[in-house]
């Protein structure tokens, strides 16, 4: 197996982690992981329950701090010790909770903890400009009006405006726990599409996800964890979804992708 970053990847990555560690007392939440995330690409991460995704995922937002191993951001070496830290780096966090506040509106929500001042007032027609060019950027069409409470918009504008406030701070990568989670069947269609711009505007997107029909629709990269090990970071197209279960059960596979028939052969 090609070890991270060597499939087909040139240059340095945007985020680079080698023998990363965390642990939680006896527990090895993470062991000497690995792993590559290059701009321009969706980087699936995913394992099942308790394989060490949300740890590693805190680890690189600067919520948990590593006890071993080293961070590298745009090929230097880094030590993200604070939420804050990983915002000043460009990394944005969008959690599966979303942490947005119902009783206030769209600017308000994308502003929220950093809003905008001028002299020492709100800045109110500045927040309102750059968020409505934020979402039109991302072709977030959908919502009436910027100014509509949070509590009114549907599960996938929710996730839309979400997105938006990661991507209104001038973020390089944008780690999404589960965005699709509980949506239904269209609103799912406008995350992905959402999460596919991200990608083909530059941005590195780091997707921890257990929906299997949306990790090969959208993902350019997808690396599996396995009891807090990385078992395989392989570009998409050269596995399936059978391969990936085999990967998150066990830690291993021997299965290969089977080749599609060219065009106008039938099964014998």
């Amino acid at each position: 197996m090609a070890s991270p970053g060597e499939e087909g990847q040139t240059g340095e990555p945007l985020l680079r982690l080698r023998g990363i560690d965390k642990n939680f007392g006896p527990v090895q939440a993470v062991v000497d992981v690995d792993l590559d995330v290059p701009a321009g690409q969706v980087t699936a991460l995913i394992g099942d329950n308790g394989a060490g995704k949300s740890a590693l995922v805190k680890c690189i937002a600067g919520i948990h701090h590593p006890d071993g191993g080293q961070i590298f951001w745009d090929g230097r070496p880094v030590h993200i010790r604070t939420p804050r830290e990983a915002a000043a780096l460009g990394i944005e966090t969008v959690h599966q909770d979303l942490a947005l506040c119902d009783n206030l509106d769209i600017v308000q929500n994308m502003f929220l903890g950093r809003e905008l001042t001028r002299h020492i007032a709100l800045d109110e027609e500045k927040m309102e400009m750059s968020a409505g060019e934020t979402l039109k950027s991302l072709a977030v069409t959908t919502v009436r009006s910027i100014r509509q409470p949070v509590a009114s918009l549907s599960g996938g504008q929710r996730q839309s405006v979400a997105i938006a406030r990661a991507v209104l701070w001038n973020s390089k990568l944008v780690i999404m726990d589960e965005p699709t989670a509980a949506l239904g069947v269209a609103q799912t269609r406008m995350v992905l599409d959402l999460v596919r711009r991200l990608a083909d505007r530059g941005l590195a997107v780091l997707l921890v996800s257990h929906n299997m029909n949306d990790v090969f629709e959208v993902a350019d990269r997808i690396a599996v964890l396995h009891l807090g090990r990385m078992v395989a970071v392989r570009p998409a197209a050269e596995m399936d979804k059978q391969i990936v279960v085999d990967l998150m059960t066990t830690g291993a596979s021997s299965r290969e992708v089977k080749a599609s028939a060219p065009a106008g052969e039938g099964t014998p």
